[in-house]
């Protein structure tokens, strides 16, 4: 058996939750902001970036969410490979780091999923 193989499984479940955390930053709060924003108009949207991109074209906005997931997933496989290249004496600390790290992500995407559906439900999110 090879020496990482338990780390080379905790790295695949990382991706695993990566992928959680990317749909729900990009995907979901995409499809409801932009549902939000027509329910409500954008100048109630919040994010200042989104704001500028929402008055963009469709294809615009697509490229933008495409290249954002490209730029982070290639920021999560160095980080990935932080871990594997951490030498063992700190590796369950680091691993501990990126698992609350990336709880955290999920964690927000679920929070402005949330906003978001309180904007669509209800005319305003969370906060206001």
């Amino acid at each position: 058996m090879e020496p990482n193989a338990p780390y080379n499984r905790r790295i695949d479940e990382y991706w695993d939750w990566a992928v959680v955390a990317l749909f729900l930053l990009l995907a979901v709060n995409l499809l409801t902001s932009m549902y939000a924003t027509a329910v409500v108009g954008i100048e109630h949207e919040s994010n200042p970036l989104m704001s500028w991109l929402f008055g963009q074209s469709l294809g615009v906005i697509v490229v933008f969410h495409i290249g954002v997931g490209t730029v982070v997933a290639l920021l999560f496989y160095v980080l990935f490979e932080l871990v594997r290249l951490t030498p063992r004496t700190y590796r369950g600390m680091v691993m501990l780091s990126v698992e609350i790290y990336l709880g955290l992500l999920v964690a927000v995407g679920l929070l402005v999923f949330a906003n978001n559906v309180t904007v669509i439900v209800f005319g305003q999110g969370l906060f206001t």
